[in-house]
């Protein structure tokens, strides 16, 4: 997955709980291959330490607010939880991805800026495709600009 023209350099800000560190460790190896940039990882060395993953998704989201242009990338068992999570803080738009067409929409009409992947329910070639989706494909703006202003607005009240 090396760049290409429709795919540019990005900084990612990554994190897994223990039920993530495999998967999120053969994603921080793929990023980095692929010319990407990793600026920081969170959560534990190993999947024996438990933590807990509010803690992952909320240090993580708040670097990629804090970090304009950077994404986030959140692992844990089933990628719920960190979705879950995610989507309650200011300025992240969380997406829980599953199939190729949710990661490429997800980016291509919600302006997804953070993704959230299980690892007890995806394989890892699954994974990466997935990740390889959501980065070949860009906001298109437009009427869709109109409908995820109205999903942010909808945080404020």
């Amino acid at each position: 997955m090396h760049p290409s023209n429709r795919d540019s350099v990005t900084r990612f800000h990554i994190g897994s709980d223990h039920g993530g560190v495999t998967l999120r460790r053969v994603l921080v190896d793929l990023l980095q291959a692929s010319g990407h940039q990793v600026a920081s990882i969170t959560g534990p060395e190993g999947a024996t330490e438990s933590v807990d993953y509010p803690d992952v998704a909320v240090a993580v989201c708040r670097r990629v607010v804090d970090d304009p242009g950077a994404l986030g990338l959140l692992v844990c068992g089933s990628g719920q939880g960190m979705a879950m999570t995610a989507n309650r803080l200011p300025g992240i738009r969380a997406a829980l991805l599953a199939d190729v067409a949710s990661a490429r929409l997800a980016r291509e009409h919600n302006d997804a800026n953070v993704i959230c992947l299980g690892e007890r329910v995806l394989g890892v070639e699954v994974a990466k495709e997935l990740l390889h989706a959501f980065l070949r494909a860009s906001f298109q703006g437009g009427r869709h600009q109109r409908r995820v202003d109205k999903v942010m607005a909808a945080g404020e009240g």
